[in-house]
Order: structure tokens, then sequence, then C-alpha cells
């Protein structure tokens, strides 16, 4: 249910205000020191991630196969497929389509694509042939990775070529249907001369639904790349009294998100510490994993927490030794789950944090210490983030008063890609993302979600947009008026539901919807249960009123 905005302060709002608080400008500054960005125009995120002296010695290991890239082997696998990929024709500005799941291989395929200078979009692997072609054809791909099962649904996209097949790990390298990615990872490398990279230059176009309407692409630069690893670099190392080459991080979120992507293909590369990545998540498999290797860090989200601790009731008291901490994002968690795992792992630091594609997946982070545990928050503002807390009026308000919450700092996208109304509607002329989330800050600082004004429906911590599923089922040609919205799921964290208006002497049932939609999207994406009604709730604008929608689950769910 969408949030009310109350123009007076709550009980919880204090009189004196702190130090990280401004009240003539509204502004919530970190209560961590800021952190010098460079300040040469002229770098790149490969250039930065790589200027950062460290002692690891393994940087990837595919938990699988346990096959490896050592630190010492990375940045001359990232320069020779650089090369290779130049000679075959990619440069700087191309945009390269990463249709990938995770693998060891998708960090050093994504640096080199940066190293020329080209632009990656990543997208599910799941991904249907339609929901390929709108990203290919707003992107202007020209070139993409993908895997084996893929190749047949690109090679329907005209213009797409050449298509490179990535296999899943070291075993599969040397089949003859590897052998050109074979050859561009371990071939030569002779790039004569760089292109000169500056830090404005766009690197990737992410998917994000944004606050509103369809997904659209967020054009993110080498600048918002490299803020984004410097929060790594500098803040994310501070939290540990030890090397953070020391830490061993599971990488089961999928990197074509922006959660994973900015962890596990980057940041975390800058500080030496080892990343085992899972091709999927399986809760069997993880604890497997996260026993052999010693995992000492696993981020995840909301779903992946109710497995963990579901699990950990049937598992030997030996296992699960080695984790230190869970940190959680992408979508709310309730106090229950909180509780569960915190009774189920008392000896693991469990953070929250906050973040959009939209702000490179910087935003808040979570802090605890021996005396001082705020579980429930989604953390203090990064260092370098500014905050506003905005109601109805526009007015600001102070800790304790809750209202949308608006980001400022050098994470912050450039924009939509071909959409400046939804870049102009969501970025102020004074540099404010308007998030779409409803929050407070708490006398300390710490930052906490209560509701969201967003259309964005989140399921196991994937973004779905509403309109994106109300076009497909609006070409059916029985379906006069359709819409869609959430619907709370104790195991997802919620679910499509479609509110549907067929024509008059229809026979369309609820299971031929789901069916229909289910053939033209991801699997995330499905519908989950569908309604029939008389009429589709709208404003005088033509609007869909969701909140009508959601009103009407709690009748029929």
């Amino acid at each position: 249910m969408a949030a009310n905005f109350n123009c007076n302060m709550t009980q919880t709002t204090i009189t004196t205000h702190p130090h990280w608080y401004s009240s003539k400008t509204g502004i919530y500054s970190s209560v961590h020191s800021p952190l010098n960005l460079p300040t040469d125009p002229f770098v790149d995120i490969v250039s930065f991630i790589f200027s950062h002296p460290h002692d690891g010695v393994l940087a990837l290991i595919d938990s699988s196969s346990g096959f490896s890239i050592s630190y010492s082997k990375l940045l001359p696998l990232v320069k020779s497929m650089a090369s290779g990929l130049h000679k075959m024709g990619v440069l700087q500005g191309d945009v390269v389509l990463l249709l990938l799941p995770n693998s060891i291989y998708y960090p050093v395929i994504l640096l080199a694509v940066l190293y020329l200078g080209a632009v990656v979009t990543p997208l599910n692997p799941l991904s249907s042939v339609g929901e390929i072609r709108k990203q290919v054809n707003e992107c202007g791909v020209n070139f993409a990775f993908t895997v084996p099962e893929n190749v047949k649904k690109l090679e329907l996209l005209l213009g797409i070529k050449p298509i490179i097949s990535v296999p899943e790990n070291d075993k599969d390298l040397r089949n003859e249907c590897f052998s050109c990615f074979f050859n561009l990872i371990y071939g030569k490398f002779d790039l004569s001369q760089r292109v000169v990279i500056r830090q404005e230059d766009t690197a990737g176009i992410l998917y994000s639904s944004g606050t509103t309407g369809l997904s659209k692409g967020v054009i993110l630069t080498h600048r918002n790349l490299i803020a984004m690893v410097e929060h790594f670099v500098r803040f994310e190392a501070s939290q540990y009294e030890y090397s953070c080459t020391k830490n061993v991080f599971l990488a089961a979120l999928p990197m074509f998100h922006i959660y994973g992507l900015s962890l596990f293909a980057a940041g975390l590369l800058s500080l030496g510490s080892t990343v085992v990545v899972m091709r999927k998540f399986d809760i069997d498999e993880a604890v497997r994993v996260i026993d052999k290797y010693n995992v000492t860090h696993f981020p995840v989200v909301p779903p992946m927490v109710s497995a963990l601790t579901a699990k950990a009731k049937g598992v030997n008291g030996s296992k699960l030794k080695s984790l230190r901490q869970v940190s959680c994002g992408a979508a709310p968690l309730s106090t229950g789950v909180i509780n569960g795992f915190l009774h189920a792992f008392p000896n693991v630091d469990f953070i929250q944090g906050y973040g959009m594609t939209e702000s490179t997946a910087v935003g808040t982070r979570g802090f605890n210490t021996e005396k001082f545990h705020n579980y429930s928050s989604i953390g203090l503002l990064a260092p370098n983030m500014e905050a506003k807390v905005v109601d109805w009026n526009g007015a600001f308000l102070p800790p304790g008063g809750s209202g949308e919450l608006w980001l400022r700092g050098p994470s912050i996208m450039k924009g939509y890609l071909n959409n400046e109304e939804a870049t102009m509607s969501t970025i102020d002329k004074d540099g404010w993302l308007h998030t779409g989330d409803i929050v407070h800050f708490d006398q300390d600082g710490y930052l906490h979600v209560s509701d969201r004004l967003k259309d964005i429906i989140k399921y196991k911590g994937f973004q779905i947009a509403p309109a994106d599923l109300e076009a497909v089922l609006i070409l059916h040609p029985e379906i006069v008026d359709a819409a869609v919205t959430a619907a709370k799921d104790e195991e997802t964290g919620e679910i499509p539901v479609a509110f549907v208006v067929k024509k008059v002497g229809s026979i369309l049932s609820p299971k031929h919807v789901i069916d229909y939609v289910a053939e033209q999207v991801a699997p995330y994406k499905k519908v989950r249960k569908v309604f029939f009604t008389d009429k589709i709730p709208r404003s005088q604008t033509g609007k869909i009123l969701r909140k009508e929608l959601r009103h009407r689950l709690t009748s029929k769910l």
C-alpha cells in the first residue's frame, strides 16, 4: 500500500539536529569521512581497479570445478581479451551485450570490453527473444557474448554478429564451439595503443524499472563505476581490522544485476578478496561451497536469507563456521525473517544495505559494533552521498520524519537512455535522484525503509516493471485491458498479479493467461495469479490506479 506522507513530524522527530543533518538545507550527510575521487578526467574504471596494490592471491574460483584465476593472471587475461576483441572490430563506443549467467569469465569479459572504451549492457540469460530484441534495438548492440543455448535466440536478431559462446568452466574451454572464446582469452596481447577514455564516457547500460513505467536503460559512466569502486576500496576495507585479502565472498547473486556486478565483477577485485562464483543459487550447494572454500562473506537477497535460516536447522553444527558476515539488499526484509536469521546465526554479523541501478548500487550500508546493533535499518549513508527526505508538499523533513528519499552523489547515473522525459522526472536540476522509496532517518543516522511510491515489483530481489507485463497482456487477442500489481508473498517477497478484462464471450482462463505471458518473458517475470474484472481502475488521464488494485487484492488473497 502506498504511503501517506504526513506534513507534520512524527513523534520520533528530534528537536536538536545532529551534525550530519542541516535544518537550513534539509540535507543529510554521511557520518563517514568523504572519499577522494580521482580528479584527472582521463581515468577509466579498469585502470582504476588495477591501480590499487594488494597481496591477494586468488581472484576468482569456480564453485563446482575449483578452477581459479589468480590475481597475477587477471589483468593479462583482460588485456588479451581486449586485444582480441579489438581485432574482431570492437571499437570505442560500441555496445556489447552480455547475455550470460555467472561464471569466472564474466568479470574478465566485462573488464575487457570496458578496457577498449566500449560499452557493456548485461541481460538475464533466461530472457525471451522479445526482451532481448528490445534491449538490442534500444542500445544499438552489435556484438554479443552468450552461452550455447542462447545462440539461436541471438541469431534471430539481425545485426548481432559475431556471437561468442562462453563455456561454463575450464573443462569445456577446448571444445570446438568455444574456440573463438579460447583464442580471445588466451591469445597474445598486442594492443599497441589504447584509446583515450574519459571519466564521463559511458561504460554501461543496465536496465531498471525506475520509479514507474516500462524498464529503461540506465546510463552509467566510468566516473559512476569509479565512485562505486572507491566506495569498496576505501570504505569497505575500513570496516575490517585485518587485510581484505583474507575475505572470501560467495557470488551467488547474478552479475547481470547491478548488485552482483558492482561487487563481484569490479569492487571486490580492487581489494584483493577472493570471489567464489556459483552459476546459480542452490541452498544445498551454497552450504557445501561455504564449507569447502571457507567463505567469510555472503551477499544475499531476502529469499536467500530465509533459505539459509531454514537450512541451518538441518546442518551439522560444524558447518558454516567460516561465515563472518551476511549482507542483504535489493528488497525489504521483515522483522520475523531477521530475528530468525539472528537466532540461527548468532555469531554472524548481519547487515542490510540500499542502492539502485540508478545510483550504481551505492546508497547505504549497515554497520554494527560490539556494543551497538541496528539490524532492521538499511544502514548509514555511504561516504560522498547526500540525502533528503521530502514530503508531499516538497518540505524537507528532519530525522524521524517519513517521506520520499532523494539521493545525490558521484555514483548517480548520467540518465536514462533515449528518454529525456523520464530522466528529468527522476533527476532534478540540482542533481537529486528521486528514488520513490519512503524512508526516515533515526536519531543515530540510520536509514529505515517503510514503503515505496514505485510501481515496480520485487520478486526474489529482481525488479519487474508492471508496464512490461501489461504490454505483453494487451497484445493477446482476447484481452481488452489489463493491469499488473504486486501481492505480498512470504517466500519471494512479492509476486506479479494480473487483473484482466477479457472480450465478451471469451472462455479465457487464468491458466491460459499465465501460460501466455510465461512464453514471452523471463521465468522470474511470470504472472503468478490472474483475476478477471469488468474494468481496470484508471484516473482521468488514463493512469492505472494501482493503489485501488492493491485494495482489491486484500479481499481476494
